[in-house]
């Protein structure tokens, strides 16, 4: 694995995903969403109308592609850009159960650590289990969160962009919910890393966060 791996975990809707990729810009570094990664095998799973437990036995016929520019992180499974597809409320519903599978969390991890290991200069990586699972010696770690209110607004507000639901109280409930099923899950819980810097977002602005995870990124350099 390269030495320049920023792992920046978190709950949903903390703004990882608009962090990340900024922060990945202004270092010149690729960009991985493995979030996304367990909603493309969500999707699939979905798709093929398979159960938690039917997916291990036909995981390998999920074939993940994962871009790396930051300003174009598209997504595709065998061969179909699921970008988009991802993002669907059904999609999301379901993604905690599917990626509490001890069989999928142990394959994409392994594509996540390839990942990492092909890259150029560096990785900035989102996720939920990057500082302790994936890339435990990352360089720099960083546990993004937010009050859950600001959360259920944000993502309230990228839902409609997206042309779904974009109720914030709904939002909200749902939020709450994949916090606990995340936290709570037996394989790679959402969890702090000891090393890992807390970055509470807030009351910050995007472009305030992208410039201090940035700025910690360079004082490790």
């Amino acid at each position: 694995m390269p030495p320049n791996v920023i792992a920046i975990d978190g709950p949903s809707g903390s703004g990882k995903s608009s962090v990340s990729k900024g922060v990945a810009q202004i270092l010149g570094y690729d960009y991985l969403d493995t979030g996304a990664m367990y909603r493309a095998v969500t999707w699939w799973a979905l798709d093929q109308g398979l159960a938690e437990v039917d997916v291990p036995a036909r995981l390998e016929q999920c074939v993940i592609v994962s871009r790396t520019d930051p300003t174009d992180p598209q997504i595709s499974v065998n061969g179909v850009d699921v970008s988009e597809a991802i993002r669907t409320p059904e999609v999301t519903a379901a993604v905690s159960r599917y990626s509490a599978v001890p069989e999928v969390r142990a394959a994409l991890v392994a594509q996540q650590r390839q990942v990492a290991e092909h890259t150029s200069q560096g990785l900035v990586a989102e996720g939920r289990d990057l500082g302790t699972v994936v890339f435990p010696d990352a360089l720099l770690k960083v546990y993004l969160t937010a009050d859950v209110e600001a959360r259920a607004r944000r993502r309230a507000a990228e839902n409609a962009e997206r042309g779904h639901d974009a109720d914030v109280s709904t939002t909200h409930q749902s939020l709450a919910e994949r916090d606990r099923a995340d936290s709570q899950r037996a394989v790679s819980p959402l969890q702090i890393a000891d090393d890992a810097v807390e970055v509470d977002a807030t009351y910050m602005t995007l472009a305030e966060v992208i410039d201090h995870v940035a700025a910690l990124v360079k004082e490790r350099l």
